[in-house]
């Protein structure tokens, strides 16, 4: 089935219990996650072989992060140590019209802190058929832009396919600063994910009439986005999700993917959410599962709207669906009914 790498942060979620508001909270459920490594989980959950490479401090608390990722079989061999910290980020959970509210601590974190001479990419990509990283982990530190190029020019020249969600995080740079840094790693990516708002901000692409405070989405805008982008970039493939938000309870889920000069979409889902952090990442996971697997285009986007469905009705970040629990929702089968 071949081996997905990716690349990026592990952070401590710490999230009030319930629907608590951090004003209420006594206590935090504690939690290990990461953009990239919450794609490894949902690969490795379905049987595929993963890495993840980041940076971390070696103290007790890393120790547990890592312990996380090897729950789920994820590979570790390949993280460098090094730094005084993991970062941290605390999740408010939302409900009908109140929003969720993230607040981040992660500055001066032992991956902020990483350096090209902290990873062998020559000896990381060994066996290795796909490289995956997000536009996080080049906004974090000083060195990470040019840590993820070298990166992709190894995965590149081996013949890797190289997949890019691109995650704009306002928090953590402007959008002229993102474009100057992500429009150059743009040249070594095959498979683009993200939705219209991203491409916009990382990319610049000049976007539909969609307005995501209303919900309201304008699919013909996806379309010409995705032919600026490809016609720009030369992508092998764009896929965007596509989110209508009625509530922070309740939101309409689809996707499409652009192949091949066609336009595939999905079905649509309506979620009553559980926890929608890491709804991205198991789309893109489900993408990358699709397309190792060889589905037919129409399939690859059905099954990736599908896996990250499921994953919005699950607590935390991790989608723990299998391949037949998604193949099940694909097929129409979801009355949600108690399976005996």
């Amino acid at each position: 089935m071949g081996k997905v790498v990716g690349f990026g942060d592990m952070l401590v979620r710490l999230s009030p219990p319930g629907y608590q508001r951090f004003l209420q909270a006594a206590s935090f459920d504690v939690n290990y996650t990461g953009a990239e490594a919450n794609v490894l989980v949902g690969l490795s959950n379905n049987g595929i072989d993963t890495e993840f490479v980041t940076r971390l401090p070696d103290n007790a608390i890393s120790a547990c992060a890592v312990s996380m990722l090897k729950r789920f079989s994820v590979g570790t061999s390949h993280i460098a140590y090094g730094g005084n910290r993991l970062g941290v980020f605390y999740c408010e959970k939302g409900a009908s019209q109140r929003p969720s509210k993230i607040v981040y601590d992660r500055k001066n974190t032992a991956i902020s802190e990483a350096k090209p001479t902290d990873f062998n990419w020559d000896n990381i990509f060994q066996g290795a058929d796909w490289f995956h990283f997000t536009g996080i982990t080049p906004a974090l530190g000083e060195h990470l832009p040019q840590v993820v190029e070298e990166a992709c020019q190894k995965a590149h020249a081996a013949g890797i396919t190289i997949s890019c969600d691109l995650n704009y995080r306002s928090a953590l740079w402007s959008e002229e600063k993102a474009q100057s840094v992500m429009k150059n790693l743009m040249q070594y990516v095959d498979i683009l994910i993200g939705n219209e708002e991203d491409a916009c901000k990382v990319l610049g692409a000049v976007p539909g009439n969609t307005d995501v405070n209303s919900g309201k989405l304008d699919y013909s805008g996806y379309v010409s986005i995705a032919e600026q982008l490809i016609n720009t970039y030369h992508f092998k493939k764009v896929a965007f999700s596509l989110r209508e938000s009625i509530s922070a309870s309740d939101n309409n889920w689809s996707a499409m993917l652009f192949s091949d000069g066609k336009c595939f979409q999905s079905k649509k889902y309506s979620i009553h959410l559980i926890d929608r952090v890491g709804g991205g990442d198991s789309f893109a996971a489900g993408l990358i599962y699709g397309l190792m697997k060889a589905f037919d285009p129409q399939t690859v986007i059905e099954y990736a709207t599908a896996a990250a469905c499921l994953k919005q009705t699950m607590e935390m970040d991790f989608n723990l669906s299998t391949e037949d629990e998604i193949f099940r929702l694909m097929g129409g089968d979801s009355s949600g009914r108690i399976q005996r």
